[in-house]
């Protein structure tokens, strides 16, 4: 039985974007526009769609730019990363207070879908008896833009655990508790994982739509094309 979705989603903008290289010299990498929207907001509008009624995102490099971004956004919260960056399990950590304590979305913004909302999907996967975090997977041959190996790989039940079949896409629920249990301080979320992974309370659910991977700058045009190859 799947339990009740996420009340919360906080959507990942702190980073540098080294990867982006000249692009994110004068802006942050969430800001940088595919198809004639920045991708924050495309992040933005699959939590709209999804109802999600708590809305974060976090800020570091360029934080401005980003406050400033969201400023017609009243209903979304700002957790300034300051002085130091927090990493993905530190920053989701510093944003709890904003996002309350139960199980909770969390998404990359650097990242553009096609098919079916990626929140819907995890909520109607989400067990919470027996899930403290599901991440959301592409196989590794359709993660496009995307180079190297897969992540994960998936048993017949349903568990998460290392391998390289599947590319995590920077979609997840968790539980805040899981989360919340780290000290405060810098700490990437492949921490959380493998402690959640070793009490087999760390799951996977698989994407059926496209996914592009936009960390880099080939990611734009080819993300362009698979939009418009779905529209």
């Amino acid at each position: 039985m799947t339990g009740p979705r996420p009340g919360a989603i906080l959507l990942f903008a702190a980073g540098f974007g080294t990867r982006m290289g000249a692009l994110t010299a004068e802006r942050p990498k969430p800001l940088i526009e595919v198809a004639g929207r920045a991708l924050l907001d495309h992040a933005l509008a699959l939590a709209d769609a999804a109802d999600v009624p708590v809305k974060a995102v976090n800020a570091h490099y360029r934080a401005a730019q980003i406050a400033a971004h969201l400023a017609a956004r009243p209903d979304v919260a700002v957790s300034h990363e300051m002085p130091d960056i927090l990493d993905t399990g530190g920053g989701l950590r510093h944003a709890l207070p904003l996002l309350g304590d139960g199980p909770l979305y969390t998404l990359n913004t650097d990242a553009v879908w096609t098919g079916p909302n990626p929140l819907g999907t995890l909520a109607r996967a989400w067990q919470p008896e027996r899930m403290d975090a599901l991440l959301l997977l592409v196989p590794a041959e359709r993660a496009r833009g995307h180079a190297g190996a897969g992540d994960f790989r998936l048993d017949a039940d349903g568990l998460l655990w290392r391998g390289r079949d599947l590319t995590y896409t920077g979609a997840q629920i968790v539980a805040a508790e899981a989360v919340g249990a780290h000290p405060p301080g810098a700490f990437s979320l492949n921490a959380v994982w493998d402690g959640l992974a070793e009490r087999g309370r760390l799951f996977g659910a698989v994407h059926p739509g496209g996914w592009c991977d936009v960390g880099h700058p080939g990611g734009i045009a080819e993300a362009e094309r698979m939009l418009a190859e779905a529209s």
